[in-house]
């Protein structure tokens, strides 16, 4: 064979390898899929969320099911959403002056018609034509990516009013809800798994979540039930040490005041041992504050971790505060406009500077949520002409869920194997269950925790929807359930007697 034909052999042996070795490889490949619950991230696969689970998927089947008239077998002709502060959803009305002012921004044609003024308050437009004036191309156009400067100018000047002590607009971020502050403080602060955060239990399950997603540590703290869900700065310190110990760099402290899912209201003499806790250890301290208008104890007031620190004096000047707030809660209820805003103060203007990178990742929040930002900070005043209708608005709102409130955990409290703190403030009552061993014994078989197993049941019996508060972290050895009294006046009262039945009926059967 000569030396041309014997490399043309070798040649062809060469190509037929290859394409033997791309089919078993393509088949391999298509054996493989591209992408499937193996092959993603794993934190993005080890994250929970407890308030939309299993439970919340079945409800909707249930729901489903009902709509398109195929619910005739079940117990219960309705689905109540009562696992997560969604007001609107269950029947509160939003406040009249917020929404005639995002109406006429989003539709600002409305406002060159002469007789504009016959169909909205002179405030309302006045506010709108203002706001508009500010924001190049209006709703639809993008911000700045911490938000309109004017909007900013007036969180500013109703946070400096609410605390007696100055707020910076350069201190703010628009945020599209609270959420994304929790998620740009984990992106910065979290370098590796040794990084955690002191995170409240129970606590608001997006802590736990993003912990997970930027691979953090949770290092929990527990809040005292028997002193109605009451910290305490010596088990605080019995935490940290521990986590340390065990290798932990302890970054920040979680607090959520008003409680979520525990409803209690922090006093000022437990705010400043936080704040004089967390700068004996070098934590930065963050404020979750999203139910600030939501306090119905009396004797009991919501104060700013922001006019603590302050109030403190110089000592206090540069500590570390990033204190959150949102449109969600309240009386106001905008849940669907996600929006919010972050205040960060005593950090240095080059980590402001990642948090504004991050902000700029997304350009903007959206644009209608700043407005209803701004407005939840900054209502009608006195003599203006929508204020009457807004003061209604906002005590009737107020005043219900008091009632609402009061009502859910005392009936719950009165039950036979539960005990229910009251709710303080913020939407939701967080009850104990003391459940019979059968029942937790017949959970463990099937693999659930004994509270997810009440509140599966729970749903499958009634309509009712509520979260476990194994979602939320609790003692071990103890079980709750998160349920909200959202639910309108007369709703409240069928929601009551369907939990109690239920309850009844299951403490006597697994007795």
């Amino acid at each position: 064979m000569s030396i041309a034909a014997a490399a043309a052999a070798q040649q062809g042996h060469m190509h037929a390898s290859a394409e033997k070795v791309l089919r078993m490889t393509s088949t391999v490949a298509a054996m493989t899929p591209t992408v499937d619950v193996t092959n993603v991230n794993p934190n993005a696969r080890e994250a929970k969320y407890a308030v939309r689970g299993e439970i919340v998927a079945k409800a909707y089947e249930y729901a489903a099911d009902i709509a398109s008239g195929k619910g005739s077998n079940l117990p219960f002709d309705r689905v109540v959403y009562c696992n997560i502060g969604n007001p609107q959803q269950l029947g509160q009305k939003p406040v009249s002056f917020f929404r005639q002012v995002l109406a006429l921004c989003d539709y600002p044609d409305v406002l060159d018609n002469p007789k504009v003024e016959e169909l909205y308050p002179a405030d309302a437009v006045a506010r709108a034509r203002r706001y508009l004036a500010a924001i190049p191309g209006g709703v639809g156009a993008y911000s700045q990516s911490k938000g309109v400067a004017l909007l900013r100018q007036e969180v500013a000047a109703a946070i400096e009013k609410r605390d007696g002590h100055p707020c910076s607009p350069d201190d703010l971020f628009l945020t599209d809800g609270a959420s994304p502050t929790c998620h740009y403080l984990m992106k910065t602060l979290l370098r590796n798994k040794s990084d955690g955060v002191l995170t409240p239990m129970p606590q608001y399950p997006l802590y736990s979540a993003t912990l997970e997603l930027y691979d953090g540590s949770l290092v929990p703290y527990y809040l005292a039930e028997e002193k109605g869900w009451g910290m305490d700065v010596n088990h605080l310190k019995e935490c940290v040490d521990k986590a340390r110990a065990e290798g932990t760099v302890v970054r920040a402290m979680v607090v959520i005041n008003p409680g979520n899912p525990t409803g209690q209201v922090l006093d000022e003499a437990d705010q400043r041992a936080v704040v004089q806790f967390c700068k004996q250890e070098n934590l930065l301290l963050v404020a979750d504050e999203v139910y600030q208008d939501n306090v119905y104890r009396e004797g009991k007031k919501f104060t700013s971790f922001k006019k603590i620190v302050r109030d403190l004096g110089s000592e206090y000047a540069d500590f570390p505060l990033i204190s959150m707030h949102s449109v969600s809660k309240g009386f106001y209820g905008e849940c669907g406009r996600r929006a919010g805003y972050m205040e960060v103060i005593g950090i240095n203007d080059e980590v402001k500077d990642i948090f504004l990178k991050l902000a700029s990742v997304s350009l903007c929040s959206n644009i209608s949520g700043q407005i209803c930002m701004a407005l939840v900070m900054n209502p009608p005043k006195p003599g203006e002409p929508s204020y009457e209708l807004y003061e209604r608005e906002k005590n009737d709102v107020l005043g219900s869920l008091k009632r609402r409130a009061v009502r859910l955990t005392s009936a719950l409290d009165s039950l036979d194997g539960v005990s229910c703190n009251p709710a303080e403030g913020a939407l939701y009552a967080f009850p104990r269950l003391y459940l019979p061993d059968k029942f937790c014994a017949e959970a463990k078989k099937i693999g659930r925790e004994p509270d997810m197993h009440y509140c599966m049941k729970m749903l499958d019996a009634t309509g009712v929807v509520t979260v476990p508060g194994s979602g939320f972290g609790q003692v071990p050895g103890t079980h709750h359930f998160r349920t909200t009294f959202l639910p309108s006046e007369q709703d409240i009262e069928t929601v009551i007697t369907n939990i109690t039945t239920f309850h009844n009926n299951l403490m006597k059967e697994y007795s």
